[in-house]
């Protein structure tokens, strides 16, 4: 949401982290405190925008995680059930700069 924000509103939250289920696992918990909290970048497009920086995560997380919307379940379910390939991540500092830019626009914008 755009600024100014009307007085009592909660302050908007954002949360960009590793597309992979420990990624995943801390947006839950953050939503545990904040329910308000918006991810960014940990999207599929992203996801297979940077293929080639893709790595291997150790010990993936398995247990559900019931505060993710339905765009973000679908995509840790892909992870954790390894449907893409067997213990996928990206972590969020190989995400082309130029990424970040775009989207951290389309937040000040006011955009999903």
């Amino acid at each position: 949401m755009p600024w100014p924000r009307p007085a009592g509103s909660p302050a908007a939250l954002h949360y960009w982290g590793d597309i992979d289920t420990h990624g995943f696992a801390i947006l839950d918990q953050l939503r545990g405190k904040f329910a308000q909290v918006e991810s960014f970048l940990m999207d599929r497009q992203t996801l297979m925008a940077h293929r080639a920086l893709r790595g291997e995560e150790e010990k993936p997380a398995l247990h559900d995680l019931p505060r993710l919307d339905a765009r973000e379940r679908a995509l840790f379910d892909e992870l954790r059930d390894n449907r893409i390939r067997r213990a996928l991540r990206l972590e969020q500092e190989r995400i082309g700069f130029h990424w970040v830019q775009a989207a951290l626009a389309r937040i000040a914008d006011g955009e999903r």
